[in-house]
């Protein structure tokens, strides 16, 4: 077996070798030493200038701009924010997370190239603004807001240092523009600015339980459907239409058109914001006659087998009042309104007065804003003083400017019985008590929805007549003013009806602003032609949505044999 051989150190008897080895060994120590020391030292030292550096980055600002490390934080409670939804519980508003890229300028290396790459991955920056905002030596510049997570992905990808995402609540609209001007929308530090969101900022703002509205999102869909179908087909400027429990005063469905992403405010003209349902005041035209008519029974200035003679035009001073299709003759209340004369209108005001006109119309709060909950809610042009001249012409619905939305709420309170019911946009719950006022007689509401049925049946609203549905309204068409004078070529058609009229529930208004004539409607462009068939497609549509089936021939002419008043039995109005 092979042994190892210890090394022998023995160097003889010579004390003066194992001094030169014991040195040896000592220099090689201290050189090790040092060494460490050395080494120690270098890392010491990296280790404190990466501290400084992070301190720095952490810490320290350079004026108001927040650094890499303090990018602007929300609030817990601010990134919280309570839904939106309809009715049925269908989310209209809601809060997601997003993430926002910003950028430490400081540590870009080459801005140019940055602002090419970044700009290749995001289009809707401009590679030039990109690199002016990279070369400046602030170290936080915001470069996008609110990126999606395709976005986020595609920024990730490309690998920048210097680039950083900052994670923040975004409000999102699941339906877009079908209900922006009733939803509004929130602006980038999530705060309400305009609509529910703004009306309901507190309610909102750090709140989980949702904010339940009284649309309902299928009416709303079948509404706006049908408002821009008629738009496109008359070439209009612009729509707006309204659903109203009749009985309950909850808003089913509001409309305005044009409409706008609520994501994308800042990317829609001012035409598109303008809700025309609440903020717009127009002169509606004829469908006013349901109010003067109305007020003249209600206050028994006439009576229903009353009539006036209107085959003359009423001239005062440079005006005159004619009719659009004049009949030449004595005229009884129901025909007046059936064939919707101006001259039986204004005779009805003129005997009931321009006092009681005014104060009638202010009952049924048409000459003062209308109370809902949005902000965007418009003051009506009242004429001052209230002259004989405008008791005239408000009678046939000119002179006097209203709101859509006031127009459904008054024609309510006109067929549910006479009960003046404040419109809301929140959903009422069955047992909530709501404070109604009476503006009219249960009598004439019950006359007045005999008369509306009948205008559908017999007069200008033909087209509204969705069979079935006992459909009863009014046509209105009204020349809009052009500074000082009305322009015959610039119209507001419209049409205003309820269902079912034996026990209305609903009141629906379609108002089309600047409809051209074609040819399939002989080129008008009036209420009847335009508005009334849009009334008509969306009760057929929404009635069985909300479980309100057509009745039966033999039950629907029941039904109108039960509404004529018991004094008029036998009596025929037939068109002619």
């Amino acid at each position: 077996m092979r042994t190892r051989r210890p090394l022998d150190l023995d160097t003889g008897s010579d004390p003066t070798s194992m001094i030169l080895l014991d040195g040896t060994i000592k220099q090689c120590l201290e050189i090790g030493r040092t060494r460490l020391l050395a080494a120690g030292l270098v890392f010491a030292m990296a280790f404190l200038v990466v501290g400084l550096r992070l301190v720095d980055v952490s810490l320290l600002t350079d004026g108001n701009e927040p650094r890499l490390a303090a990018a602007p934080r929300s609030n817990a409670l601010e990134t919280i924010r309570a839904d939106i939804v309809d009715r049925n519980g269908v989310v209209l508003a809601t809060t997601l997370p997003t993430a926002s890229l910003y950028a430490n300028p400081r540590q870009v290396l080459d801005p140019e190239a940055v602002a090419a790459r970044l700009s290749a991955a995001l289009p809707e920056l401009p590679g030039a603004e990109l690199a002016a905002k990279l070369a400046t030596e602030k170290s936080f510049v915001w470069l996008k807001r609110k990126l999606s997570p395709r976005q986020q992905h595609e920024v990730n990808r490309l690998g920048i240092p210097g680039l950083y995402f900052q994670h923040e609540p975004d409000r999102v609209y699941p339906h877009g523009a079908l209900t922006a001007h009733v939803i509004g929308f929130a602006g980038m530090d999530n705060r309400g600015l305009s609509g529910i969101e703004q009306a309901f900022e507190e309610r909102l703002r750090g709140a989980t339980r949702p904010l339940a509205l009284s649309l309902d999102l299928r009416v709303q869909h079948v509404l706006t459907e049908e408002l821009a179908a008629a738009m496109a087909t008359f070439r209009a400027i612009g729509a707006a239409g309204l659903v109203l429990d009749a009985e309950s005063g909850e808003v089913v469905a509001m409309a305005s058109l044009p409409s706008f992403d609520p994501a994308r405010p800042g990317e829609a003209d001012d035409d598109a914001r303008f809700n025309r349902a609440s903020l717009g005041v127009y002169e509606m035209g004829s469908v006013f006659k349901i109010f003067t008519t109305a007020m003249a029974l209600d206050q028994g200035a006439v009576g229903l087998q009353d009539g006036y003679d209107v085959s003359q035009p009423i001239r005062v001073a440079s005006y005159t009042i004619r009719d659009f299709k004049p009949k030449n003759r004595w005229l009884s209340v129901p025909e007046i309104f059936i064939y919707s004369s101006n001259i039986g209108s204004v005779h009805m005001a003129m005997d009931s007065g321009t006092p009681a006109q005014k104060a009638f119309l202010g009952n049924l709060g048409l000459t003062r804003a209308a109370q809902i909950e949005v902000p965007e809610v418009g003051q009506p042009m009242v004429p001052s003083p209230w002259r004989e001249i405008n008791t005239m012409t408000i009678s046939y619905g000119h002179g006097l400017a209203v709101s859509p939305l006031q127009m459904v709420s008054a024609v309510a309170a006109v067929v549910n019985g006479g009960q003046l019911v404040p419109a809301t946009l929140l959903k009422r719950g069955g047992g909530e008590r709501v404070v109604v006022r009476r503006v009219l007689s249960a009598r004439t509401s019950r006359d007045m929805r005999w008369l509306m049925r009948l205008a559908v049946q017999n007069g200008t609203g033909r087209l509204a007549d969705a069979p079935g549905y006992l459909v009863g309204g009014k046509t209105g068409t009204a020349d809009k003013l052009r500074g000082r004078r009305y322009a015959r070529s610039a119209r507001i058609a419209s049409f205003i009806g309820a269902f079912p009229m034996d026990r209305p529930r609903y009141v629906i208004f379609a108002m089309i602003d600047e409809p051209k004539g074609i040819e399939s409607t002989h080129g008008y462009a009036t209420g009847g032609w335009v508005a009334a068939p849009v009334v008509r497609r969306v009760i057929e549509r929404m009635g069985p949505l909300l479980g309100i089936q057509p009745k039966a021939l033999d039950e629907e002419e029941g039904a109108d044999r039960h509404l004529v008043p018991v004094n008029l039995k036998g009596t025929v109005f037939a068109a002619n």
